[in-house]
């Protein structure tokens, strides 16, 4: 059996994905309430609502279309999403090297402190070795 096929969401489906990630579920109005909170650059319902559509036809969404207004919900969840995500830009970017994959990401924007522990500690979970 094969992986299933990744659906990789565009910036603007991610920002809409992170809004109902956050809230569980959510219509078109509380979508384009939270994203223009958020953006200095302000979006229009009827785009928020076309591009909703756009990912439930592509399968990052599901709708409840017996409720008025109608509920969106993604179809995987926020963490399932960035392992999608990951593995293929580990696959694409860094053939497959966690190695490189890692280096890249802490050189690439400085951790703090708290970060670089939790590294540490998934490297300790994970088998590696501290010296």
């Amino acid at each position: 059996m094969g992986r299933r096929q990744l659906i990789r969401p565009t910036d603007a489906e991610l920002e809409i994905l992170h809004v109902l990630w956050e809230r569980g579920a959510g219509t078109v109005r509380d979508v384009h309430e939270a994203l223009n909170q958020t953006r200095d650059k302000q979006v229009g319902p009827t785009t928020i609502l076309k591009l909703m559509q756009i990912m439930a036809a592509k399968g990052l969404l599901t709708r409840d279309e017996g409720r008025r207004p109608q509920i969106f919900i993604p179809t995987q969840s926020e963490e399932e999403t960035q392992r999608h995500l990951m593995g293929d830009l580990l696959d694409r970017a860094f053939r497959g090297s966690a190695h490189k994959l890692v280096l890249q990401a802490l050189t690439a924007r400085k951790a703090s402190k708290t970060e670089l522990q939790a590294i540490r500690d998934l490297i300790d979970k994970y088998g590696g070795e501290r010296s």
